[in-house]
């Protein structure tokens, strides 16, 4: 329970008591009925708090929904019940009647406003508690852009400017993969988590968790696209077939794969550039390393360096299944 809430039902159970106990005071006929006033005003506060308790988890946004739906429902029995229809009959028969519509309207606008609170800020604009007319750009995060880890290395340079927004259900999905027998999923699950920790000691990110609760059932990559498409959000994340939906459904999506390849640096012929020799090539003399994207670099009469940095002009680039195919030679120090 929590700590602070603790002490708030202590003293609301308390001051239930203590009043059942002064409501003997203001009646004088009750004043030997003391002892059960005071387990009446015990019995309410017990159950006020158990209602609490049962609620949690409730958010303010079901709280609105049931608000709304309330208002609604009471709007529409109003005016049926005022309606010509209902105005000559027996009395009695038209007070059920309108007691009926009244109780029978209002469940059915309530229950239709929870079923649909996620939808709720296309209702109140003021759902999210962020003014209409103020334009934050959103960005919903995937569990799969969690898992890739580059999120993190973009938002510390600055560059993502938007708001990144987590759907409870994808903060599930990684704990459900984390907790897997499998161990390489186990290590994804685990990533996730701990880049989705590192988001939150970003400074100046703002970092949202969005209390959707949609149906179980549901696949998550169709929550997603809705969470995305009530929001009016863009959808960032690295799998294909997710970006393909996103697309189908008019939602702009973001993916981290196609960014990495446009912030590959173009290799010029005749460009000098240093490149560290990992192993040797196929033809004699070769030695081969790697670029930060990758990038093979085949160097020509290098095999006496391998181990060591060397700095290397580009001689040809050709593109390759795994990228580019980069050929170079030593530039004599």
């Amino acid at each position: 329970m929590n700590k602070t809430l603790l002490p708030i039902r202590l003293v609301f159970v308390a001051l239930c008591v203590a009043a059942g106990w002064l409501v003997c005071y203001a009646v004088r006929d009750w004043d030997d009925y003391r002892g059960r006033a005071v387990f009446i005003g015990l019995a309410i506060g017990v159950l006020v708090v158990l209602v609490d308790i049962l609620l949690k988890g409730f958010s303010l946004r079901g709280l609105s929904a049931i608000t709304f739906g309330l208002a609604v429902g009471t709007l529409i029995s109003f005016m049926i019940s005022h309606s010509p229809l209902l105005r000559e009959g027996d009395p009695q028969i038209l007070y059920l009647v309108q007691l009926a519509l009244f109780i029978i309207v209002t469940y059915l606008s309530t229950v239709i406003a929870l079923r649909g609170k996620d939808e709720f800020n296309l209702v109140i604009p003021y759902v999210r508690f962020v003014p209409h007319e103020v334009e934050v750009p959103l960005v919903v995060v995937d569990a799969s852009a969690l898992i890739d880890g580059r999120i993190v290395r973009i938002c510390q340079t600055g560059f993502l400017s938007a708001a990144l927004v987590i759907p409870r259900f994808v903060m599930a999905e990684l704990q459900s993969i984390a907790d897997s027998h499998d161990p390489q999923k186990q290590m994804r699950g685990r990533r996730g988590l701990e880049m989705l920790g590192a988001l939150r000691k970003i400074k100046n990110l703002d970092l949202r968790i969005h209390e959707s609760e949609l149906g179980k059932r549901q696949d998550s990559d169709a929550k997603l696209v809705f969470v995305a498409q009530s929001m009016r959000a863009r959808l960032l994340t690295t799998d294909y077939n997710l970006s393909k939906l996103a697309e189908f459904h008019g939602v702009t999506w973001l993916n981290l794969n196609q960014l990495g390849k446009a912030m590959k640096p173009e290799m010029v012929i005749g460009e000098v550039i240093e490149v560290d020799l990992v192993k040797p090539g196929k033809e004699e003399g070769q030695a081969i390393g790697y670029l930060d994207d990758k990038s093979m670099v085949v160097v020509n009469d290098a095999r006496r360096h391998i181990g060591r940095t060397v700095t290397v002009e580009i001689t040809s680039v050709l593109p390759s299944s795994a990228g580019r195919l980069v050929f170079a030679v030593l530039v004599e120090e």
